[in-house]
């Protein structure tokens, strides 16, 4: 039998449920079996068990080989960093949030990172004391600090929602996430623009040496990194089906092609329709023409079509999108 996968994945939090849509919508879906218990499976993949965790404990299980993989926050692998775990994707697409340092609104003279030094020194040297920094992340907000000049500080250790710190007082400012910026903007704080220590969203993780000393592993993450990069791909495109007259399939091919826009991935797809009686007389056929084409070329697809004489053009969003191999896939071979 094949060594089961463990995938773990966030229990509760502001990426839980977006985690467990991403998966299903990817062809995976979840099943937990006992509400009470913390494990599930994934039917698509048999070899693959789920684990569900904390946000940041999926971290942890990871690392020490708990889970052999996990879905998380990028900002959490960031702050936590251990050289054991390697990010297989860093780029779900969902669970967007920034890292951010935000001070008071009523700072007027504070609008950028050089700013805020000038303000760290000014505490140091009329206040007698260092700046008071409210923060979750204090290893990011550390080295982001020091690479700006910033070293007269005082991280605060904050639990909850920390963006009242200002006002109740224990800390002067914050770094934390936020999607937004509306909460911070109703505790009356403002992101300093080249403030943004990191752009985080969901990524997929790994423990480095499970996948070293065990292929069956690597095997499993494979069809799960497939089903992963082929809805990505998938969800760039839209496949269109029109009806075209013409005289040949030659003839409707050069109609097609040309536009770029409508020669498709590798080109369009053309076959005859052969209706029970020829309406049409003459030399012209109708053709059913097969084509895939970027979003953003949509429309501009649909009116060349229909510049050729196309008609009953159906549209239907691509699902899946193999390629030869998955890319991400084999960044992490040549990564491991």
């Amino acid at each position: 039998m094949t060594k089961s996968l463990t995938l773990a994945l966030p229990s509760k939090g502001a990426i839980a449920e977006p985690t467990i849509n991403f998966l299903r919508d990817c062809g995976l879906r979840v099943e937990k079996p006992n509400q009470r218990q913390y494990t599930g499976l994934i039917p698509a993949i048999p070899s693959l068990s789920v684990l569900f965790q904390r946000v940041t404990d999926v971290l942890y299980k990871v690392a020490d080989g708990t889970a052999q993989i996990g879905i998380t926050g990028l900002d959490v692998v960031k702050e936590n960093a251990d050289t054991n775990v390697v990010v297989v994707h860093d780029m779900l697409g969902f669970g967007h949030c920034s890292l951010v340092v935000a001070v008071p609104e009523m700072w007027v003279d504070v609008e950028h990172m050089p700013d805020l030094l000038d303000v760290a020194l000014d505490f140091r040297e009329l206040k007698q004391r260092n700046i008071r920094i409210a923060t979750k992340y204090p290893v990011l907000a550390r080295q982001f600090l020091h690479e700006h000049g910033i070293h007269h500080f005082t991280l605060v250790k904050a639990e909850g929602a920390i963006e009242a710190a200002p006002t109740l007082g224990y800390a002067d400012l914050i770094i934390d996430l936020t999607q937004t910026g509306t909460t911070l903007r109703e505790n009356h704080l403002k992101i300093l623009p080249d403030g943004i220590i990191i752009d985080s969203q969901a990524c997929l993780i790994a423990n480095r040496q499970a996948l070293q000393q065990n292929p069956e592993y690597l095997h499993t993450l494979r069809i799960l990194i497939e089903y992963i990069d082929a809805t990505q791909h998938g969800r760039g495109y839209f496949q269109l089906v029109a009806n075209v007259k013409g005289k040949s399939a030659e003839d409707v091919a050069e109609k097609v092609g040309a536009n770029p826009i409508t020669r498709g991935l590798q080109g369009p797809t053309i076959s005859q329709i052969y209706p029970i009686s020829n309406q049409l007389g003459g030399n012209e056929h109708w053709f059913t023409v097969t084509i895939i084409v970027a979003n953003a070329h949509l429309l501009p697809a649909m009116e060349h079509i229909r510049s050729i004489g196309g008609s009953e053009t159906i549209v239907s969003p691509v699902r899946y999108i193999f390629l030869e191999q998955s890319p991400i896939f084999q960044q992490l071979l040549k990564r491991l």
